[in-house]
This record gives structure tokens, C-alpha cells and sequence, in this order.
């Protein structure tokens, strides 16, 4: 059996996004119907990078997932991951992928987790089907515990650790063959507050440590508002992002952008559009430094000129 190697990442502004969505469209049929549920989503990560994605049931996020994982292909459009293209791959080199490029951590600690194994056994088992030497694999998995924080736990079977420790445990899994990337699926939505932190803080260390560039998918606040990128997707497409500088604490500076395809789309957030009752049609007015945007003139309202009551938005 032979491990696929990675080859090492170039870091700065040279370096190629580890993931690559442009104009990602994915279209479902079941009995004659079509449901699109990706409409052209374009998504960056740069390697290293630590980014939340946020959205409504239904915007597309268990669908960019299943993409990314290589568990599904998209209709059109591109996808890349760490170089890879994810419309083109045969079912061989998706298994490679998987096994090695990617690694996923599912909301349930025990879709990752062997209940029979211990907590060293089960982080091991991944690298056996990558092919890891069996002199290696003993050593990487109890160093994989350590950066998580639960070396303590490497000899405990799953029925001996809490729900926090299987998911951290479940992260050694998921990050035991040195993915280029790690996607995390609502990884704390079934944890208490404290446990939640834990894992997480688990997440930003392997993130830190191992190098691992992670998307994460939550509803959790406490995820999404303390991770310098957070990525909100909507009706198939990538709505706006929400960027935090400062020092990763407490002085943190949020500023939140619309974002603006390649097409010139931009999804207005939904707040904005109910408070001035804007369906269907919008104004558009060049300015100097900016665009206006105004709700649809009623008829005999002269034109370039607000509606009465309008404000610029």
C-alpha cells in the first residue's frame, strides 16, 4: 500500500488557495425535478487559514461538504483542494484523496470512532489504510493526543471519555494522516458550553500545530466569532464575509462585507431589504465612489431621485 505524498505548501501571497471554489454549481434530479443547490459559489482559503462558514438550513453548506470531501462532484464549475480537482479525479485517485488530503470530523464523535478500539487505536487505524509504517503509526498517534490535549486519554476505550474528549479523539482521527485540509461539520453542535471550547481550542491547535487549513461549518457563536474569517453562504452562493482583526481575544474588530462575484452579483442582506421593502427590482445610481441602490421608483417619481421617505442604502 502507498502513501500518497503531499507536497510542501508555499506560503505568503504566492501561494495557491488549498481551497478553490469559481462558479461551483451543483444541480440535483430526483423524479424529473431539478433542485440547484450551488449557483455559482466562489470561495477562496488560503493554506493555513482558519475559516468559518455559516448559513440557514438549506443555503448549500451540506452540499459545498460533500464536494469538498470528495464524497460528491459538482455539475459544473471548479473545485480544488490543495491543487486537486475534484470534477476530474477517477474513483482511485478519490479514495487517494480522501485517505490522505482531506480529513473530515462529523457533529457525531462516533462516526469517526471504533467503540472497541482505544483512543491510540482508533487514531492509529486511519494511517494503516494510508500506509504508514507500523513504526510510525504508535508514535504519531500518542503526538497527535498531545496537540490535542488529551494524551491522557490514548489507552481509554470510547465508553471511558466524554462527549468532548471523543471529539477531540474523533479530531486525532480526522488529522491522523496529515491532511493538507480539515472540514468540520457543526463539530461542536452536540456540547455543552464547555466542552465546545474544548474542542475547538482542539481545532485551533491542530490548525497552529499541524498546519492544517480548516474550513468549519457551525451555528455555534462561539465558533464563528472567534475565528478571524467567518464566511456566510446563502441560496447556493456565498452572501458576504465577516473579517476580525486584533488579538484573537478580546480586542477584536469585526467589519462585515457583501461579497461581489466575478458576474458583478451581490447578495443585499435580508435585513436591509425588508426595512425598505425592496422585491423584485432595485434602482442603481453611479456615483463618484459608490453605487446606490434604491427601492424601485414608483411611477412619477422623477428619475435619478429618491422616492419621498427613501434613504440611500
Amino acid at each position: 500500500m502507498t502513501q500518497t505524498t503531499i507536497p510542501p505548501r508555499t506560503t505568503g501571497a504566492d501561494a495557491a488557495p488549498d481551497i478553490l471554489c469559481d462558479n461551483l454549481v451543483r444541480i440535483f434530479r430526483s423524479e424529473g425535478i431539478e433542485v440547484v443547490a450551488l449557483q455559482g459559489l466562489d470561495l477562496v482559503v488560503a493554506p493555513g487559514e482558519l475559516v468559518a462558514l455559516v448559513g440557514a438550513s438549506g443555503s448549500g453548506k451540506s452540499t459545498l461538504l460533500g464536494i469538498l470531501s470528495g464524497l460528491d462532484v459538482p455539475s459544473a464549475g471548479t473545485a480544488r483542494v490543495a491543487g486537486q480537482d475534484l470534477g476530474s479525479m477517477t474513483a482511485r485517485q478519490r479514495l487517494a484523496y480522501r485517505r490522505s488530503t482531506v480529513g473530515f470530523l462529523f457533529q457525531q464523535a462516533t462516526a469517526n470512532l471504533l467503540p472497541y478500539l482505544t483512543a491510540v487505536e482508533n487514531v492509529e487505524l486511519p494511517m494503516v489504510l494510508g500506509g504508514v509504517p507500523r513504526s510510525e503509526r504508535a508514535v504519531r498517534a500518542r503526538e497527535t493526543l498531545e496537540v490535542l490535549g488529551i494524551p491522557e486519554c490514548a489507552d481509554r476505550h470510547l465508553a471511558e471519555l466524554s462527549g468532548g474528549q471523543q471529539q477531540r479523539v474523533a479530531l486525532g482521527v480526522a488529522v491522523a494522516n496529515r491532511p493538507r485540509v480539515l472540514l468540520a461539520d457543526e463539530p461542536t453542535g452536540e456540547l455543552d458550553t464547555r466542552s465546545s471550547d474544548e474542542v475547538f481550542g482542539a481545532i485551533r491547535d491542530a490548525n497552529r500545530e499541524l498546519g492544517t487549513t480548516v474550513l468549519v461549518v457551525t451555528h455555534d457563536p462561539l465558533v464563528s466569532e472567534h475565528v478571524a474569517r467567518t464566511v456566510g453562504i446563502r441560496d447556493g452562493r456565498t452572501s458576504s464575509e465577516v473579517l476580525r482583526r486584533g488579538d484573537g481575544e478580546d480586542g477584536l474588530v469585526a467589519e462585515e462585507f457583501a461579497v461581489l462575484d466575478r458576474a458583478g452579483r451581490l447578495q443585499l442582506p435580508q435585513g436591509f431589504t425588508t426595512a425598505l421593502e425592496m422585491r423584485d427590482r432595485v434602482r442603481l445610481d453611479l456615483e463618484a465612489d459608490h453605487i446606490g441602490v434604491w427601492p424601485a421608483r414608483p411611477e412619477g417619481a422623477a428619475p435619478g431621485e429618491p422616492a419621498e421617505g427613501e434613504e440611500e442604502r
